[in-house]
């Protein structure tokens, strides 16, 4: 079955190193129902924007790679029938309320190497 990447786009990431069951309540219960409806493959959450380093040619900076209103605050991987399906799927996920929003993308290939 094919696979779909979403990156989730936010102002920021709620996922700070002490955030509360309360501040992760909601992206916490839209994971609990895409594991309950078996679509969900692997997720990952990202640390706020302010705890990023960047790397290019010039070296290392903090920060985000670009500086823009929204960030990836994380990216999770469904296994969808098609295109509709996956989309179906990911339309109750929290990220697009508001000015938050979702990118959705076909896996072409790799998966979790190791363990």
């Amino acid at each position: 079955m094919p696979q779909y990447a979403v990156l989730i786009y936010t102002g920021d990431s709620a996922h700070e190193l002490d955030a509360t069951k309360e501040d992760l309540a909601q992206p916490d219960g839209h994971a609990e129902v895409l594991v309950a409806s078996g679509s969900l493959r692997a997720a990952f959450a990202f640390t706020p924007r302010d705890m990023a380093r960047s790397i290019r040619a010039e070296g290392v900076s903090d920060g985000p790679f670009v500086d823009a209103p929204q960030v990836v605050a994380g990216v999770y991987v469904i296994e969808a029938s098609d295109w509709d399906d996956a989309l179906r799927i990911v339309s109750t996920d929290p990220a697009i309320s508001g000015d938050g929003g979702l990118e959705v993308r076909l896996v072409h290939s790799g998966g979790i190497i190791g363990s």
